[in-house]
């Protein structure tokens, strides 16, 4: 895959995931109706709803922002335990297998954006590395 496609796969998806977690993330602030029957059919306290909607908020500016890469690995990280603990939580609950698909859906597309990033890096260490002996040729100064 041509670098400039895998950067804009990368970030359109990035930004479309973003989106949905915001709204999700507020949602959860706001303890939307859906959501509060939801958390109540799965067994769940209500106040699990401000955890999460913060979090989500936190994770979806985490993915957006590019200088701290350790904080994106977490927000990652946070992202899968929560789609598979919703996945799992609505097994569990014996909602059926149905049920599950959306969490099994968003896990798989916050996989594809992870190696779309970490192919995104690659090129971008690559382009450096190419335009780093070309800076190192030239000094800076005259002697």
């Amino acid at each position: 895959m041509q670098p400039r496609t895998t950067a804009r796969l990368y970030w359109g998806l990035t930004i479309l995931f973003c989106l949905m977690m915001l709204a999700d993330g507020v949602a959860g602030l706001l303890h939307e109706q859906n959501g509060v029957v939801a958390m109540k059919q799965l067994g769940y306290p209500v106040y699990l709803m401000d955890i999460t909607g913060a979090a989500k908020i936190l994770g979806a500016l985490a993915l957006l922002q590019h200088k701290y890469r350790a904080l994106k690995e977490w927000a990652y990280a946070g992202f899968a335990i929560d789609f598979m603990g919703a996945g799992a939580s609505v097994l569990f609950a014996g909602m059926g297998v149905a049920a599950a698909v959306p969490a099994a859906v968003m896990l798989a597309v916050l996989l594809g954006m992870y190696f779309l990033w970490k192919q995104y890096l690659a090129g971008r260490a690559r382009r450096t590395a190419a335009a780093a002996p070309a800076e190192a040729a030239s000094p800076a100064y005259a002697i």
